[in-house]
């Protein structure tokens, strides 16, 4: 949701200009007062006013210097102020930066998947190629490397995906099991972490994971380890390669921020496959969090950023879309929109049939 830039003085819009060009230098000392342990020092500090830099220096074993650089580049950011008697607290976004979930993932993603591949994003805008994948691994698209990435790496990838999908789970599966299925397809099951949900969520249903081996191994083996070997099964496909297939069979195909990985051309070539698969009364269910049905600026900030992402790193091709080229698509795949619904604050659930 846009809404107008407030007005600037030219001293104002030259000093916002200056963070823009140092940001980076803020972004990492903010990683480095994480990771040392320097901000949850000063707000465990907090009842007795905050602690001095010295404090910090030898409680936490750091160089004077070392502690003084950071703190001053985070004082001028805001992170932290200090008092008359030089002891420091943290500010609110300081403490949103340490303790809010969404921040601490979006930060941890950018940092251990992104940053040194965004060096990279001027030659991928020329060539429309992943440029910057090459610092995490030789791979076509990150999807065929999730598998292999180093364990922070890893972790840092799949908290970003979970968070912003695991809190509408709950809402969405009571909407999909009104519908009753007995078969379900997982396109991009990633971990198989939401095919599990709905066989603990209903006891008839099976469910067939549609992703790459790679994650297709990983998500085929949790589904053991909980015990739904049974009613859990796999499809290994290439999205990309000349003729994919899916099985027929489905009562209702499940994509979940899974669409957003592909261009529009790829996007309609997905749903035009599914759709030669889907029987006349079958169902196909897409979530995604629309940059054009954000309340909140800082979430339509978020996904215009993630679309840097799939530029540098993912694919060299997709972004993050507004619900308005999404509805074009679905209706050049031969699909038509039956049901349009709002999941929580920031996703939309489009259920569509065969025209």
């Amino acid at each position: 949701m846009s809404s107008p830039i407030k007005k600037m003085n030219a001293v104002e819009a030259l000093e916002e200009a200056h963070r823009i060009a140092f940001a980076p230098f803020v972004f990492q000392a903010s990683v480095s007062l994480r990771k040392l342990g320097i901000l949850d020092y000063i707000f465990d500090q907090r009842i007795t006013g905050g602690p001095t830099a010295e404090e910090i220096s030898q409680k936490l074993s750091l160089s004077p210097y070392g502690v003084g650089v950071l703190l001053e580049i985070a004082q001028t950011s805001n992170i932290v102020s200090k008092n008359d008697a030089e002891q420091y607290e943290l500010t609110k976004v300081g403490y949103f930066l340490n303790y809010n979930e969404t921040a601490s993932v979006n930060l941890n993603f950018a940092h251990d998947v992104c940053y040194k591949g965004l060096f990279h994003l001027n030659e991928s805008i020329k060539t429309g190629k992943p440029e910057g994948l090459k610092e995490l691994g030789q791979w076509p698209t990150i999807y065929e490397g999730l598998s292999k990435l180093k364990p922070a790496e890893q972790k840092s990838w799949f908290d970003f995906d979970h968070h912003y999908s695991d809190d509408i789970f709950a809402e969405a599966l009571e909407k999909i099991f009104e519908r009753k299925p007995k078969t379900l397809f997982d396109i991009g099951g990633n971990t198989g972490k939401f095919s599990i949900k709905c066989c603990n969520f209903n006891e008839e249903v099976h469910v067939k994971i549609v992703d790459l081996p790679g994650q297709l191994n990983m998500a085929l083996a949790n589904a053991e380890s909980n015990g739904f070997k049974d009613r859990i099964s796999g499809h290994p496909i290439d999205w990309l390669s000349k003729n994919p297939q899916i099985p027929s069979g489905a009562d209702l195909i499940w994509m979940c921020q899974f669409l957003d990985c592909f261009s529009e051309e790829e996007i309609v070539k997905v749903l035009s496959i599914c759709a030669n698969s889907m029987d006349d009364d079958a169902e196909l269910v897409i979530v995604e969090t629309f940059t054009d049905r954000q309340t909140f600026r800082a979430s339509q900030f978020i996904l215009e950023a993630t679309s840097l992402y799939f530029t540098v790193l993912a694919n060299g091709n997709s972004k993050m879309y507004p619900a308005s080229v999404f509805m074009k698509l679905i209706d050049k795949a031969g699909l038509k929109l039956k049901e349009d619904i709002q999941l929580g604050e920031y996703h939309t659930m489009l259920i569509c049939e065969k025209k």
